[in-house]
């Protein structure tokens, strides 16, 4: 049985990347950390650190065994939580990690009404993008992670959605991989929704040609946004016929709507984004066949925590 405080100590080192800066944040004193790694090491039969200049390193196997550890102490820490809770020491909390658009929308709405009936639920947050907020609820620093997938119609020549034999997803792929998939997490859908071709409102519309919109724009300049928004709008485009020349990258919804109403870029929007912040020099259209799909993950197995349960539901409601 690998001890607790060990993996702790395992952990720190991993997250701050020397003994000294582990054990002072521990508040333990250096050579005490050096024991128990040295125990831990003993415990697994493996090296888990070494020698690095001044410092120490994690081999592979303790890379390993820090992953798993921060998951394991962060299910502790909120397991700890949520029985206080339980038990009238502490009030209901949960924590949930999310990208922008989604914070600036949906959260705030279910918030308030989780606050008007629920008012001893503390409500935390934190910002960061899909794979933060999946690495934040794996280490169980967060209870919900409210993360997106974009989807893509394989559309026929006809225009129709071809099904492509996948049961569930018939006819459609994701560009960007399915974080539901994720060993033990679930996965609540909240939205699905448009994604929009974003243009200049007071520029002339090219003119258009046979299937997609994004043929007329081939020769535009084109702003991308994250990884995954950044992957789909490659995806998208090659499937038009051509390779987007992508002047610019930003993750900031107004920034991109800005650069488009100046003319300087065309981009690709999900709704939630526009529903956010929409600049009045923009023009949208729905692109064809492409969907956004947003959703809210948690770890483990149901029922979760009451007050999570109530999030969730909240969630649901407004997103509908």
């Amino acid at each position: 049985m690998l001890d607790v405080t060990r993996l702790r100590v395992l952990a720190a080192v991993a997250r701050h990347g020397s003994v000294t800066a582990a054990a002072k944040s521990l508040n333990y004193a250096q050579p005490s950390v050096s024991h128990h790694l040295a125990r831990l090491e003993a415990e697994t039969g493996t090296r888990l650190v070494e020698r690095s200049g001044r410092g120490v390193k994690l081999t592979d196997a303790g890379r390993l065994l820090a992953g798993r550890a921060e998951e394991i102490l962060g299910r502790l820490d909120a397991a700890e939580q949520e029985l206080a809770a339980h038990v009238g020491q502490r009030e209901e909390r949960v924590r949930v990690a999310g990208f922008p658009s989604a914070l600036a929308t949906v959260v705030p709405a279910a918030a308030a009404r989780l606050r008007a009936e629920y008012p001893g639920v503390e409500l935390l947050l934190a910002e960061t993008e899909p794979q933060g907020a999946l690495r934040m609820l794996r280490a169980g620093r967060v209870d919900v992670a409210l993360v997106f997938s974009y989807q893509q119609s394989k559309a026929t020549g006809d225009g129709q959605p071809a099904a492509d034999g996948q049961a569930g997803t018939a006819g459609q792929h994701s560009a960007a991989g399915h974080p539901e998939d994720e060993e033990g997490v679930r996965a609540r859908l909240l939205l699905d929704e448009p994604v929009h071709l974003v243009t200049a409102a007071g520029a002339p519309v090219p003119p258009r040609t046979a299937g997609s919109p994004l043929a007329s724009y081939a020769e535009h300049r084109w702003i991308a946004g994250c990884e995954r928004c950044r992957t789909h709008l490659i995806w998208q485009c090659e499937r038009a016929g051509f390779t987007p020349q992508i002047a610019f990258t930003t993750d900031d919804v107004l920034v991109a709507q800005a650069l488009a109403a100046s003319g300087l870029g065309v981009a690709l929007l999900p709704d939630l984004a526009l529903r956010a912040a929409r600049h009045p020099g923009v023009r949208t259209e729905p692109l064809p066949g492409a969907r956004r799909q947003v959703l809210a993950l948690t770890y483990g197995e149901p029922p979760g925590p009451p007050a999570v349960e109530r999030l969730l539901d909240a969630l649901g409601s407004v997103s509908t």
